[in-house]
């Protein structure tokens, strides 16, 4: 992963998939906002394009692994059971809760950098007949 573009209050960055090069926004607080905007100049400083650089010379980045401890140990720190959340369900989550709240499968999609409509279908588990139905609902 690396970073990053900012549009509107999120976050962009880019991740390399089995498909090439992958824009995804995030909802990003104005705190962490700032701690990433003061941690950018060192990563530039040191060669970065990474924004969790790993610490050893032969990696770029921190695994996917070492980023899931990492979340695992912040969950903890502040008195919640590490085992309830990970760093996938805790996205899927997220986009859940915008759904049900708005209906908008297009903004989860968007969110999501899903490319079809139907991944974000299957992604939130929501049955294609239900989708359909909302997208009745909603006039143009």
């Amino acid at each position: 992963m690396w970073c990053c573009n900012k549009v509107d209050g999120l976050m962009g960055v880019y991740s390399f998939g089995r498909d090439g090069k992958i824009s995804r926004f995030f909802e990003i607080t104005e705190q962490s906002r700032n701690s990433v905007e003061a941690w950018l100049p060192m990563l530039r400083a040191i060669g970065s394009r990474y924004l969790f650089p790993s610490r050893l010379h032969a990696r770029p980045h921190i695994s996917t692994r070492q980023y899931a401890r990492l979340v695992h140990r912040w969950v903890e720190s502040v008195g919640l059971e590490s085992a309830s959340y990970g760093t996938h369900s805790m996205r899927r989550t997220k986009a859940a809760q915008i759904y049900r709240k708005t209906g908008n499968l297009r903004a989860v999609q968007i969110l999501l950098g899903h490319t079809k409509l139907e991944s974000t279908v299957r992604y939130l588990g929501i049955e294609v007949d239900d989708a359909l139905k909302i997208a009745e609902q909603i006039e143009l």
